[in-house]
């Protein structure tokens, strides 16, 4: 029997945030892959280990998490007031599936850095030393993002003293905006999709929940911890070793993204594991973080836990920061009022690895809620340049499947 040889793709894979992806220039990929489809999906897939039935992802470079099972795919944008396109995709760990409905928050750090090393960026815009302003079209959400990216000697400055919870080493502060966070969309809709700054989420076998549904960096479900039995100081043990928790989060889940209008019917959850997301809120508690370090009431504003791909995120996904630095400034939201009430641009939230400050600018215009930007600093750094390589003949499964 006669088997394909590997075929190599250059790559680069980069920590963005609490989260890491392989990055990939869009030229660079197979011509079959350069299309959505199948064969870039069975591409991603086969890169990142999936779908590994023992979660392990043992046989690519994804590292049995959803914070780790990433890819990303850049270009130079034709758009507009834009640098680069940025697509993302989120690989299913145990499931031949890749879900292209949301953002990466965390890896949209890493995105002006990434673009660039990829020489990307007309060079003529990055100062010899200073700030490069990056902007960066989301094409999954449509959406824009302007990265403050640091340039020393004419190179992005990775290294630095920012520290960031979740992440062992501290590095350089990359600074973003996310332009029109909630603003309408054809996915979704307006930033509250009922209208409502809060909704009761009727979902059968679990009770009538309080809830704020928001579109606003990626589609979330906010609930509130005493509500589900929790205290909102929960670590990922605490969710994640639960069965029964993590089946009655995804049955709220399916039900919120059926009221926010982003499936038709419960069924259509299964096929969007990326969004939307379901975090629960509590007022400020002292807790100790994963990493040990003590997290004391006074110094935050609310607790925030979120769930990401089905388990307990292990610090804060980057768009979930977004909305809730949104829902925070906005009066009558779960997160605005776990947080003390009133009008606010800013808070520091408890997450299971310690804390974040998130900003938001909000407005009343013609009786409705507009955010124009969302603020908040993350660090990336790469981790690994080169080529990855895969079996030639996935990309022939993907045509011919069975």
């Amino acid at each position: 029997m006669t088997h394909s040889p590997q075929i190599r793709i250059p790559a680069t894979y980069l920590r963005g945030g609490t989260s890491k992806g392989v990055f990939f220039h869009l030229p660079d990929l197979p011509p079959a892959a350069q299309q959505p489809g199948a064969a870039r999906d069975a591409l991603l897939l086969r890169v990142l280990g999936s779908p590994d039935p023992y979660g392990k992802q043992i046989d690519g470079l994804g590292n049995a998490s959803s914070s780790t099972s990433k890819a990303v795919i850049l270009s130079r944008s034709a758009r507009p007031g834009h640098d680069v396109d940025y697509l993302f995709g989120q690989v299913s760990i145990d499931r031949p599936f890749v879900d292209w409905s949301g953002n990466c928050g965390n890896l949209s750090a890493a995105v002006g850095p990434a673009a660039i090393h990829m020489g990307l960026i007309d060079p003529a815009s990055i100062p010899r030393n200073g700030i490069a302003v990056v902007r960066i079209w989301q094409a999954n959400i449509a959406r824009t993002i302007v990265a403050h990216v640091p340039v020393t000697n004419g190179q992005v400055q990775e290294t630095g003293d920012f520290e960031l919870d979740g992440v062992t080493f501290p590095a350089a502060e990359v600074a973003l905006e996310f332009l029109d966070p909630a603003d309408d969309g054809d996915d979704g809709g307006a930033m509250f999709p009922t209208g409502q700054v809060q909704d009761l989420l009727d979902v059968p076998g679990v009770g009538c929940l309080p809830a704020t549904l928001i579109n606003a960096g990626i589609p979330t479900i906010f609930l509130n911890a005493a509500d589900l039995g929790y205290s909102g100081t929960e670590l990922q043990d605490a969710i994640n070793g639960d069965a029964a928790a993590l089946a009655r989060f995804e049955t709220i889940r399916a039900h919120g993204a059926l009221k926010m209008g982003l499936i038709q019917t419960l069924d259509e959850a299964a096929t969007r594991q990326h969004t939307p997301k379901v975090a629960f809120v509590a007022p400020p508690a002292s807790y100790q973080a994963s990493s040990g370090k003590p997290v004391a009431a006074q110094d935050i504003d609310l607790l925030v836990r979120a769930l990401s791909m089905g388990k307990l995120h292990h610090a804060m996904m980057g768009t979930a920061a977004v909305a809730i630095a949104t829902a925070a400034a906005i009066p009558g939201t779960l997160v605005n009022l776990a947080a003390g009430g009133g009008e606010r641009h800013a808070v520091r939230f408890g997450h299971p690895s310690g804390t974040l400050r998130v900003g938001a600018q909000a407005q009343r215009a013609n009786g409705q809620w507009q955010v124009r930007k969302a603020l908040m600093s993350r660090s990336a750094r790469i981790l690994m340049e080169g080529w990855v390589r895969i079996p030639g003949d996935c990309l022939d499964a993907a045509h011919h499947p069975g």
